[in-house]
């Protein structure tokens, strides 16, 4: 499927047009991605005595999230872990795309090069991506709800990352959610930046436990939860 015209705005900053929003926090979306997705997973500390773990990502877009994860990674899993990222992404960037956008941050400079420089020409399909010995990527291209439904079941943690609810709520349907609530391991957990009752309810509805937590950067909640085993 082909890609809409990114935009770049306020500072170089990425900009969908089919979405009529951002990719990321304009205040800083490295540490949005610490504050959200991350710590509302409970990682790193999760990873402490596993030696693979499989994390799901609605929306990969400028590959941001799986980047600062992967830094992290890095830095705190036990030596010989595998960490396995499978992403779902209807409109897969180009890596000079990804290359730019990226390029804020320094802190993640090594992962940025080693993502573009591994990124097709063409992404279709399944991207499927060894990083290096402990990490694979795998972007799904396609609408999630088929990507994930399609999915092996197993995955224990979620970063829910597409649009704005209001701005793209196939994202955030009764459907997808019970999706991947039914990929889910048992004490599987999920976390967003969303805090919208629909999306609160949804995620109910499949089955999470669903607890509120204040935002990043001033937002006031976001939601994160857990499949109970």
């Amino acid at each position: 499927m082909a890609s809409p015209e990114l935009e770049w705005r306020d500072g170089d900053m990425p900009y969908s047009t089919a979405f009529g929003d951002h990719f990321y926090c304009q205040t800083d979306g490295r540490l949005e991605c610490g504050h959200v997705f991350l710590a509302g997973n409970g990682l790193p500390a999760r990873w402490q005595g596993r030696q693979d773990f499989l994390i799901g990502e609605l929306g990969f877009g400028t590959g941001l999230n799986f980047c600062e994860t992967w830094r992290q990674w890095r830095q705190q899993a036990a030596p010989g872990s595998q960490l396995h990222v499978m992403s779902f992404e209807l409109y897969p960037m180009k890596a000079e795309e990804i290359d730019r956008a990226l390029s804020h941050w320094p802190e993640i400079d090594r992962e940025r090069q080693a993502l573009a420089a591994a990124w097709p020409n063409n992404p279709q399909g399944v991207v499927s991506l060894r990083l290096d010995a402990n990490t694979r990527l795998s972007v799904v291209c396609g609408p999630a709800l088929e990507g994930v439904s399609r999915a092996e079941p197993g995955f224990d943690a979620w970063y829910l990352d597409g649009f704005a609810p209001s701005r793209n709520a196939d994202m955030w349907s009764p459907e997808l959610m019970q999706a991947l609530h039914d990929k889910t391991a048992p004490n599987g957990t999920f976390a967003t930046y969303a805090a919208a009752g629909f999306v609160r309810r949804n995620l109910q509805a499949a089955g999470f436990i669903v607890e509120r937590r204040k935002g990043f950067a001033g937002k006031r909640e976001m939601l994160c939860g857990v499949k109970p085993a």
